[in-house]
């Protein structure tokens, strides 16, 4: 099975960092860290983002992990794209953002978790995958992308993306 790839990095035109960072919803600070991947293409000259879903809670998030031992922040976030989505493709050296969630784990408890976020430049997309039976996914605009995921700071970093779009375009 093609293996994701981490290194190279060639960014979109209008790519460059957003830096949005959102603290948690409570007073808490984040305990853990993760690192996801946004994945984009281009499509009839319009930007598009993949969310997929959650494997718990059926929810619409960006593929993303914890941190592994041989892998730094954008292996991580390139290898959550391919076990997650399937897909193949460059992942930016900078993150775009950091966004804060709270992890529910199966015991109940709530982790408090910050998420260095990485524009993910789709090259291809697999027909199988390790996590293909366990999630959807759905290709759309990054703006409805906003409004699918529940966690603030990622509805920031989509929302840029979706104004440098339209700038783009515009």
């Amino acid at each position: 099975m093609d293996q994701p790839r981490s290194t190279r990095c060639h960014p979109l035109p209008h790519a460059a960092p957003i830096l949005v960072s959102e603290p948690p919803s409570t007073s808490c600070e984040a305990t853990e860290r993760q690192y996801a991947a946004i994945p984009v293409r281009i499509r009839d000259g319009h930007l598009q983002v993949m969310l997929i879903t959650s494997r718990e809670t059926r929810r619409w998030v960006v593929p993303k992990g914890w941190p592994e031992k041989k892998l730094n922040a954008r292996g991580v976030a390139a290898n959550e794209a391919f076990e997650e989505a399937g897909l193949i493709g460059t992942i930016h050296k900078k993150p775009l953002g950091t966004f804060h969630y709270f992890k529910v784990m199966p015991s109940g408890k709530r982790l408090p978790c910050a998420v260095d976020a990485y524009l993910f430049e789709v090259e291809r997309e697999l027909e199988d995958w390790p996590e293909k039976h366990q999630r959807e996914r759905r290709w759309v605009s990054p703006s409805q992308a906003a409004l699918m995921v529940a966690e603030g700071g990622l509805v920031s970093i989509l929302l840029s993306l979706a104004s440098m779009a339209v700038d783009e375009e515009g």
